[in-house]
């Protein structure tokens, strides 16, 4: 957090230091957030993201289930069974919860299959996004564009600065 308002103190004091020096140089801000949600793409990649999302943590969610549900059968049983019944029982309960877990990081973890959909669905229509804020930029004379949607160290932005709509209108274009 200190970084990140130290860095947008350090960018707002570089704008006024260009514009004190009579310097050409411009600075303006985007919100990622309403450039994100004016592309049609973006919504339908987010739409197939959550669904896909939602399917396999319905999967994890039986794998769970069926855990808990050994468990409990477990719980009933287990004054009635011999050493050797318990300790199979509880490996196979372990094991099943070890391979809901693992599939849970195969689908979610930082490498997981919903990592890389969305890097494949997201990615392209993120690029396209920063040609435009780069074309905005030097088309602008622009020196230096802050995105407010990621930056929690603005604490105040004109909207006469705001250049969202300028990306919005250059987004189409790119190719």
């Amino acid at each position: 957090m200190k970084k990140l308002l130290l860095l947008a103190l350090a960018s707002m004091l570089f704008c006024f230091k260009a514009s004190a020096q009579n310097a050409p140089q411009k600075c303006g801000y985007v919100n990622t957030e309403t450039i994100l949600s004016a592309i049609p793409e973006y919504k339908v990649a987010s739409d197939k993201i959550e669904a896909l999302g939602k399917q396999y943590q319905e999967l994890i969610k039986k794998d769970f289930d069926v855990v808990e549900q050994l468990y409990n059968t477990y719980q009933k049983q287990k004054a009635q069974l011999s050493a050797s019944a318990r300790q199979t029982k509880e490996e196979e309960i372990i094991n099943k919860e070890k391979a809901a877990k693992q599939k849970q990081q195969q689908y979610f973890g930082p490498d997981g299959v919903m990592q890389k959909k969305t890097q494949e669905l997201m990615d392209p229509i993120k690029e396209k996004v920063q040609k435009a804020i780069d074309m905005v930029a030097e088309q602008g004379g622009y020196l230096l564009i802050i995105d407010i949607a990621t930056t929690e160290g603005v604490v105040y932005a004109a909207s006469s600065a705001d250049l969202s709509d300028l990306v919005i209108k250059l987004y189409p274009t790119i190719k």
